[in-house]
Formats: C-alpha cells, structure tokens, sequence
C-alpha cells in the first residue's frame, strides 16, 4: 500500500504513546494523575445545554447546515464588541471545526509548496502541523525564558521576513503560559505590514489570565484586520472542547478564501452546535470569571507546590497550562515524563512534542482540582526523581 509523502513530515502523536503507557499503569492498578491533555473537567453552563437539547428535538435541525445561521454570527458579532470594543462584521467570520481544524488547514489558503511560514518555538503542536500539511516550511522564532516567551520580530531576520507567507503567534501561549502587552502586538502588526505578512493569532485562551493581566483580542489593535485574523474558541471558556466550537475572525478577504477551502470539505456546524453556541456567546460571563480564579487557585498549587520541594517551576500568567523545565540531572523531556509516570502516576506532555526549543521543559494541564494538584506534589517528593 502507497501513503503520500505528505505523511512523512507529520511527527508521531506524543499522546498516544503517553496513553498507552498510562493504561498499563492503570491495569496494574497505579493512581493516576493525568495532567497532559488540557481538556477542562469543569462543566458546559446549563444553558448551553439546554439550548443544544432543545434545538436536536426539530428534525429540521439535523440536516446539513451548509453555513453559519445569521443568529451565530449576531451573537458573535455582538459579544467581540461587548467583550473585546471590536467591531467585526458577518463577513468577516467563518465558523470552524475546533481552532486545531482551523489551523490545520489555513495554510493552504495562504500558501504554496515550498513557501516559508514564521512559527514560534515552543508552539502548539497544530502550528507545525498544518505548516507541513500545506507544502510550507517552517522558519523557527525563538520564545525564550529570558524573553517571558513573548514573540521578537526583530530576531526574524529581514530577507527571511520578506519571502514569508505568515506568521502565527499565540497570546496567551501554549505551552508556554506568556502573555502580551500592548507593545507586542503593535510590533507584529508593523513587522507584517512591512514585509506583507498575514499574521494568524491563536486566542484560544483570552479567558484564562492570571495576575492582573488584561485580556486582549488582536482584532482590538489598529491596522489588525488589514493584515490578519484570529482564531477565537468557546472550548475552554465554556468547556465545550467535544462540540469543537471555533472561529476564524478577520480580514474579509481571508475569510472567503478560507470559506471557500473549508465549503470542499464540511457542510458546516451542526446546528443544535450552533444554537448551544449563540447561548453561550449571549448568556452570563460570571461563569467565566469565576472559572478563572479556579484556574489561577490550582495554577498557585501547582507552580508554589513545586517550588517548595525543590523543582524551579516560574508562574504561568496565562492559559490552562505550566512549562516546567525539566529538573537538575535531566535532559530528555520524553525519558522524563515516562519516568515521571512510572514512579508517581502523574502524567505531562514532554516538550520535545512543542517544536525545536520544547526540549528541555514539560508541559502540565491545570486540569485536576487544588487537592489533588498537592497530592500529586507529595508523590513526586516521595518518589525522589528531583534528587
């Protein structure tokens, strides 16, 4: 049997092999403390619930969908500008399948084989992805610790910048937990304008933002939608990562082009998803907010907890993650984490599986109560492996 060389450039899936592992931990009968994949364990809001239920029980609402309904884009044209001041119009939306989808497959609408992207390192995984799926080459920025793993535009070098497609950066980060200013984004939207980049930002995590840190849209900054989009996701604000409810916002003429890719393979969002959709962009945010100091609780239990027993753990500022580097005696993320499953039950994402400069650190979900966050702490100083 024949598979395409595009297969080739794709890398194993780490979370594969991370379950496979835990499963036998699992049989054997070892707790498990399951901190790798940031799939949020608190619920969808009632409401979001009962406008999906509701909506499943018309029959004419299991059919294609073909498009986004006027009412979703309503509701999300009035939440950007009740959430973030930003102005955005029908046209300058187009639903997708989850941002990972979305990711996944822009780069086809924006470039061609052989063409150079800007990708940040350590970065989600989907950035790299969907970089090699379209034919792309990646050109690494560096997020480095001394820089709070915040993007540089002034480390791309000039001719490098000229022949690039795009550029993806994502504020807050996974895996790296930064958060911008609006210094940053300002710098990427002059940096794409010289060198006429379309710049794609991954919000995904606008809700989760610890330590007085603002919440920003990229869309807010002037001169933004001449020159890129947005992906924007209900997942973890909501916790609805299953229904996979994501946008991509921006400039219009971006917007068609990826209309029109997606329209060749999708028939659009389920609309009992659409309608679960509208309720939650229309409904109360306290939710929301209350969430987020849960996070920031189990973020201080996580990050302070690690500290006091020895493992030099800095505070995320954002997103439902932590990038640990790894500790003294260690330099394979991969070797680590296994060793880490093996002795405590506690599962994280090796960096090796976030690009070029993941190594060396690991990743951890907030995904587990504060309780159990200190239980897991008190395995890992039992076990010994920072000794």
């Amino acid at each position: 049997m024949y598979l395409s060389r595009r297969m080739q450039r794709l890398e194993d899936e780490i979370f594969a092999a991370l379950n496979e592992r835990r499963l036998v931990l699992e049989k054997q009968g070892k707790k498990i403390y399951n901190l790798s994949i940031g799939t949020p364990d608190f619920v969808p809001p009632a409401h979001v619930k009962e406008a999906l239920i509701e909506a499943a029980r018309d029959d004419d609402n299991w059919k294609y969908a073909l498009r986004d309904t006027p009412e979703l884009l309503k509701s999300l044209c009035d939440y950007y500008a009740d959430r973030f001041g930003v102005k955005i119009t029908p046209d300058m939306v187009t639903s997708c399948s989850g941002s990972q989808e979305g990711l996944g497959h822009i780069g086809m609408a924006l470039c061609d084989e052989g063409d150079t992207v800007l990708l940040p390192t350590p970065c989600y995984p989907a950035f790299i992805s969907g970089a090699v799926m379209a034919g792309a080459v990646p050109h690494y920025y560096e997020l480095t610790a001394e820089n709070g793993f915040l993007p540089d535009v002034s480390s791309i070098p000039d001719d490098v910048a000229d022949r690039a497609r795009y550029m993806i950066f994502s504020l807050p980060s996974n895996p790296a937990g930064s958060v911008g200013d609006d210094r940053i984004y300002e710098e990427i939207i002059l940096f794409a304008k010289k060198h006429d980049i379309v710049v794609i930002h991954d919000n995904a995590y606008s809700d989760i933002i610890f330590d007085g840190f603002e919440s920003r849209s990229f869309l807010s900054y002037e001169g933004a939608a001449d020159v890129g989009i947005e992906f924007f996701s209900l997942s973890k604000s909501f916790n609805v990562t299953g229904a996979r409810i994501s946008f991509c916002i921006g400039n219009p003429e971006i917007i068609a082009a990826f209309r029109k890719l997606r329209s060749q393979y999708d028939f659009g969002m389920f609309l009992p998803i659409q309608k679960a959709a509208s309720a939650a962009l229309r409904g109360d945010r306290k939710q929301i907010e209350h969430q987020r100091k849960l996070y920031e609780e189990r973020r201080d239990a996580l990050c302070s907890g690690l500290r006091a027993i020895g493992w030099n753990v800095p505070d995320s500022h954002g997103s439902m993650f932590v990038w640990a580097p790894l500790p003294d005696g260690y330099s394979d993320s991969m070797d680590f984490s296994m060793e880490l499953m093996d002795r405590t039950g506690i599962v994280c994402t090796p960096g090796a599986s976030f690009g070029p400069l993941g190594e060396g650190y690991v990743r951890f979900a907030l995904v587990l109560p504060p309780e159990a966050i200190r239980e897991a702490i008190d395995r890992i100083k039992e076990s010994g492996i920072l000794k």
